[in-house]
C-alpha cells in the first residue's frame, strides 16, 4: 500500500498496543460504531444474546461486566441498564403494558413512576390503580382479568411503609401477573427479592451503587427469559444507552457497596433512634424501628436497611418552622437522591403525595451519609432550636 497522508494517518494509525496489560479496573470502551473482521461475521452476531459486539448501544466489554455484576448482587440472570432509575421504570411500563391493560401501582411508589403511570393513562389508555401498600395477600382481590402488571416499593422511598412483598408475589403469580420491584432503598444487599417471589427489579443505581452523588444510571435485572427478551425489545426501541465513564464510575464503586452500604445502615440507626427521643417529632419513619408500618414485615425479610429514612414533626409545628429547621442545618445538604457520602434532608407535601395520609405534621426526610453520626446528632440538635425562633 502506497504511503498514507498524514491525514489519512491520523485516521488509520499502525499501531497496536502489546496484549497481556492487567489491572484492577475495568477498562473503559468507548464506542458507538463495533468494528466486525469480515462480512460474515457480522452477519452471524445476535445483538440479543450478547455472545458478541454488534453495535455500541447494545452493549460493549464495559457495559457487559457492569450488567453480569449488578445480576450476580441480585442473584438475577439478565441486566439491562438504563440513564436512570426512571428510564429503567418507563422501560418496563412500556415493555408490559398496552392499550386497555390494567397495572396495580402501590401509593407510597416513586413519585416519578406514578407521574409517568399517570401519563400512560391519560394518553395511551393504559388502566391504573393505586393500592395500599401494606395490603399483603388482600391484593389478590384487586387482580382483574386485564392486569398485567404489579409494582412494589421496599420500602415507600419518603412513607417508609414495608409491604409483604411474598404475599403480593402470592397472589400475583397465582394469576401469571408479573411483579416490579423498585429495590433501590435497599440496593440489592438488604432484600434478596426474587428469593422473595418478585420477577423484576429495578434498581436506581444513582444511588449506592455509585456512591458518589455524580451519576445517573438505572438497571432492570430478571431471572425469566421471556420476561427479560420483552424488556431487551423496550430497551432496544427506546434507544436507551449509558455512558461508558458513567459505567466506569459505577464499577469503580461497587467493591465498597457493602462496606457503605452497612456505615450508612449503622449511621441512620444512630440518628434515628435519637431524633426517636425528640419531643419536635411525632414519628420516625424507619424500618428498624418497631412502630413504623410493616416493620415487622422488615424483620422477617430483611437483613439491613441503609442510610434513608423519614420523620413526622409534631403538628404544631408549620411548614415555615420546618423548613427554617432545614435551612438550619449545617451537614445537611437540601436535595433529592441518597447513597452518597454526603447527609441530606429535604421536606415533602406529603398529604399532595397521598390519598388518605393520616396526621397533620410536616414530614422531612433524611440521607445519612458517611459523617460521624454523632456530629450530625449535633447538628439537628442545633438546628431544632430554630423552630421556636
Amino acid at each position: 500500500m502506497a504511503k498514507k497522508s498524514v491525514q489519512t494517518g491520523l485516521v488509520h494509525n499502525d499501531y497496536l498496543a502489546p496484549a497481556g496489560f492487567g489491572a484492577f479496573p475495568v477498562p473503559i470502551h468507548h464506542a458507538s460504531t463495533v468494528l466486525f473482521s469480515s462480512v460474515a461475521a457480522m452477519r452471524s452476531r445476535n445483538w440479543q444474546d450478547k455472545s458478541a459486539y454488534t453495535y455500541g448501544l447494545h452493549g460493549t466489554p464495559t457495559t457487559f461486566t457492569l450488567e453480569a455484576r449488578l445480576a450476580a448482587i441480585e442473584s438475577g440472570k439478565h441486566c439491562l441498564l438504563a440513564p436512570s432509575g426512571l428510564a429503567a421504570i418507563a422501560m418496563v411500563h412500556m415493555a408490559l403494558l398496552r392499550s386497555g391493560d390494567d397495572v396495580l401501582i402501590p401509593e407510597n411508589v416513586y413519585n416519578p413512576n406514578r407521574d409517568f403511570a399517570n401519563w400512560m393513562a391519560r394518553d395511551f389508555g393504559v388502566q391504573v390503580r393505586y393500592y395500599d401498600p401494606l395490603v399483603g395477600a388482600g391484593i389478590a382481590a384487586l387482580l382483574l382479568d386485564n392486569t398485567r402488571l404489579v409494582w412494589a416499593e421496599a420500602p415507600g422511598s419518603v412513607s417508609m411503609e414495608v409491604p409483604d412483598i411474598p404475599a403480593i408475589c402470592q397472589a400475583a403469580r397465582a394469576r401469571g401477573i408479573p411483579v416490579a420491584l423498585d429495590n433501590t432503598w435497599s440496593a440489592g444487599l438488604a432484600f434478596a427479592a426474587f428469593d422473595h417471589g418478585v420477577d423484576i427489579v429495578m434498581q436506581a443505581l444513582t444511588k449506592y451503587q455509585s456512591g458518589g452523588s455524580d451519576v445517573l444510571m438505572g438497571a432492570v435485572i430478571t431471572r425469566d427469559e421471556e420476561l427479560h427478551r420483552r424488556i431487551e425489545m423496550a430497551h432496544m426501541r427506546l434507544g436507551l444507552g449509558v455512558s461508558a465513564d458513567d459505567t466506569f464510575l459505577v464499577l469503580r464503586g461497587l467493591p465498597t457497596l457493602k462496606l457503605r452500604f452497612d456505615a450508612h445502615d449503622a449511621g441512620g440507626r444512630a440518628v434515628a433512634a435519637w431524633l426517636k427521643s425528640r419531643p419536635e417529632i411525632a414519628r420516625v419513619l424507619h424500618p428498624a424501628l418497631p412502630d413504623c408500618p410493616g416493620h415487622e414485615t422488615w424483620k422477617r425479610d430483611f437483613t439491613g436497611a441503609g442510610g434513608l429514612f423519614s420523620v413526622v414533626f409534631d403538628e404544631r409545628y408549620s411548614e415555615e418552622q420546618t423548613d427554617r429547621f432545614i435551612d438550619s442545618l449545617r451537614l445537611f445538604g437540601i436535595g433529592f437522591s441518597w447513597g452518597g457520602a454526603n447527609s441530606l434532608c429535604v421536606p415533602y407535601r406529603i398529604g399532595q403525595m397521598r390519598s388518605g395520609w393520616a396526621g397533620s405534621g410536616q414530614l422531612v426526610r433524611f440521607n445519612v451519609g458517611l459523617e460521624d453520626p454523632q456530629d450530625l446528632i449535633a447538628d439537628i440538635e442545633q438546628a431544632l432550636r430554630s423552630l421556636e425562633g
